[in-house]
């Protein structure tokens, strides 16, 4: 990675580890481009603007900025779900990703400091019976989810007697479907995604309470620790200056908060 002066100073005063690792710059951006991935479904990492085509939102301007930073072009790219991110990451097709922190995902990639909170809730049919969160977990409530989404891994943990039935695409529209063919009483997503099928969607209720905050963060390949240290310092400064709540205010999100300061 060939950095310009102006960059080289932000790479340089932004951790101690550029120095002390002594790390070959290929290992931190080997194609001398920042190539960024996010869940293609899902608006609270970066969606496409139909009318502009543009990829807007709060992983859109992240890249952006800190790819400006360091003086590289940026590539902004949706994969299929988490586990697409997470793939990606691990084999070397990006450098970093948008997707949920979970301990379980730590495992494959290294996760910066959380940047945003985004909380998940659930859809219910408009003449359910269940008018909260706590309503949820009980014998004999099936709830849909998309498989391997930061919300599965919530629920699988800590719901201890509704069933859940995964939805391996994650489209929501099959969560919709199997709730109008009464194979499942609720679906789980994070409440941007939910309050947009909610108001398009006849016949179906969003819960007015969350059941998690998901943290969101980038996720950079295991072990690359020169540009984690570069991420976490640009998160903070993107904090600071209030470039991460502009984005999502920009980005028109709900349920989406500016997350505080947090190490791993």
């Amino acid at each position: 990675m060939r950095l310009t002066l102006p960059a080289a100073m932000f790479v340089l005063v932004s951790t101690a580890a550029l120095v002390s690792t002594g790390a070959p710059a290929d290992d931190v951006l080997p194609t001398d481009t920042l190539r960024a991935i996010y869940i293609a479904s899902n608006p609270v990492l970066a969606f496409v603007d139909s009318k502009s085509g543009e990829t807007r939102g709060p992983g859109a301007e992240l890249a952006r900025e800190l790819g400006r930073r360091l003086g590289v072009t940026v590539t902004i790219k949706p994969v299929q779900g988490a586990g697409g991110v997470l793939d990606a990451i691990k084999n070397g097709d990006a450098d970093i990703g948008f997707v949920a922190f979970d301990s379980l995902r730590a495992v494959d990639v290294d996760f910066s400091q959380t940047y945003s909170l985004v909380q998940n809730t659930y859809i219910v049919p408009a003449n359910s019976s269940i008018r909260s969160i706590a309503e949820v977990d009980k014998p004999g409530v099936r709830v849909g989810v998309a498989e391997r989404d930061a919300g599965d891994l919530f629920l699988t943990r800590n719901l201890k007697h509704a069933e859940i039935r995964r939805n391996p695409g994650g489209e929501i529209a099959v969560g919709l479907k199997w709730m109008a063919d009464g194979q499942i009483d609720a679906y789980a997503a994070n409440r941007q995604r939910l309050a947009l099928m909610a108001g398009r969607t006849k016949g179906i209720r969003l819960l007015p309470d969350n059941f998690y905050g998901v943290e969101q963060a980038v996720a950079v390949r295991k072990g690359n620790t020169v540009l984690l240290a570069i991420v976490d310092k640009f998160i903070d400064e993107a904090r600071t200056s209030g470039l991460i709540a502009g984005a999502i205010e920009r980005a028109g999100l709900v349920g989406v908060d500016v997350a505080p300061r947090t190490t791993r």
